[in-house]
């Protein structure tokens, strides 16, 4: 599963996922928010793509009309309203076990930095095995997230019985206006998932 497919899987779960729409050229964005355009292609390799993360209209429009032009008809450019993250991390579900793993702030810190705050590793009914800071994640954070796993596995059985794993990246965010100020509580956001 790629890129693209995994945004088209995630909006149609039961997951609480951000609210992407496909970019045309003909939207408007608000200058009320920050944005964050992506892309997705529809064949090939589709890690590190370009991306905007956290512009204001102006500019990430016009970053989104010069993806548009560069990914032509090979795949499609999504645009999202910015969000802060406070922490973020990987949810893997295997067929055996799940795993998460977590980082301060944005998954970017986990993912190109390699920094880690913790992981849990869940076997069957047993507690966890925890590597690292134990508390970082509150109880009821790590129940959020395990509250979606038997969707998971049942959306990607057969993956699973294969001996891959869904790997979906998420963030406890909080909305914010074009000045960063935060406008609403913490939520659970889902915004990429992939087989592996």
């Amino acid at each position: 599963m790629n890129k693209l497919m995994g945004f088209l899987e995630l909006k149609e779960m039961m997951l609480p996922s951000i609210p992407w729409k496909q970019y045309t050229g003909n939207e408007e964005l608000s200058d009320d928010f920050l944005w964050t355009i992506r892309s997705a292609v529809y064949r090939g390799d589709d890690l590190n793509l370009p991306r905007s993360v956290g512009k204001d209209a102006d500019e990430s429009k016009k970053f989104a009309d010069d993806l548009l032009r560069k990914i032509n008809d090979n795949g499609m450019v999504i645009y999202y309203p910015y969000f802060v993250a406070k922490k973020s991390g990987t949810l893997e579900v295997r067929r055996d076990c799940v795993v998460i793993e977590a980082v301060k702030d944005d998954l970017w810190n986990l993912v190109t930095y390699s920094d880690r705050e913790v992981t849990l590793i869940y076997r069957d009914s047993q507690d966890a095995e925890y590597v690292g800071n134990k508390d970082f994640l509150n109880a009821s954070e790590i129940q959020q997230l395990l509250r979606h796993v038997p969707e998971v596995r049942k959306l990607f059985k057969d993956d699973l019985i294969e001996g891959k794993s869904a790997l979906l990246e998420w963030s406890y965010a909080v909305s914010c206006n074009s000045k960063k100020e935060p406008q609403n509580d913490e939520y659970l956001v889902f915004y990429e998932i992939r087989t592996i």
